[in-house]
Order: C-alpha cells, then structure tokens, then sequence
C-alpha cells in the first residue's frame, strides 16, 4: 500500500470516476426518470467506492474482502437499476451500454481484487 492508502487502488479511482460519471449523466439524461430511482442509481455508484475505501482500510483482509464484497453487490444492485432506467425509457441506449461494460468490467476488477486480499497479505 503506497501513501495515500485506498486512493492507490486502481480500482478505487475507476469506482470514483464512474460515480461521477454518475451524477453527470444522472443530471443530464436522467431528468425526466422519478426522484426514487435517480437518487438510488446514485446512491449506489458512491456505494461501490466508499466500500472499496473502507474496505482497504480495514486492519485485517478477512475485513476487507467482506467490504470488497459489498462493493460488488453495490455494482449489481447499480447495472440493475441502470437497465431498470433504460428499459423504462430514462436513459438512452448508447450511455445504457458504456455504462454496464464500464460496471461489469469493474466488478469483474473487484473480483480479482477479493481473490487477491483472500490468498496473499498485505506487506
């Protein structure tokens, strides 16, 4: 781990950076889609990430990889509500689909990061 902890996981970064594409898109493309569903797409795009950051900085990695799983149960339960969002006609095709290659890239990425913390620790 370098010195700036959670901030050093590429994963991380990807996580944050997608949340704020989150909020853009929601802002922009996701006028017209009900507060419930708007706030919850946010809700769990920050998810995703804060989980990452706390999981990393847990004491023990049986402490991080179960924040780790949360994240990846937050990038489903988040590709669920996108489809939900554009099936239901509140987000457009072409941001429809960057955005669940974008999410299940990342959860496959926390994956590998969970199988990591399980088999090696940390130094």
């Amino acid at each position: 781990m370098g010195n700036k902890g959670f901030k050093d996981l590429a994963v991380w970064q990807k996580a944050k950076d997608l949340a704020v594409l989150i909020y853009k898109v929601s802002n922009s493309e996701m006028k017209s889609v009900d507060f419930g569903l708007k706030d919850q797409v946010r809700r769990s795009a920050v998810s995703v990430a804060s989980n990452l950051a706390e999981g990393d900085e847990r004491d023990t990695d049986k402490e991080s990889v179960r924040y780790f799983f949360i994240a990846k149960g937050s990038v489903a339960e988040l590709r669920t509500q996108l489809q939900i969002a554009h099936e239901s006609g509140h987000l457009n095709g072409t941001m429809y689909e960057t955005l669940e290659k974008e999410y299940a890239t990342l959860g496959k990425r926390i994956g590998k990061l969970i199988q990591a913390r399980r088999t090696s620790p940390r130094l």
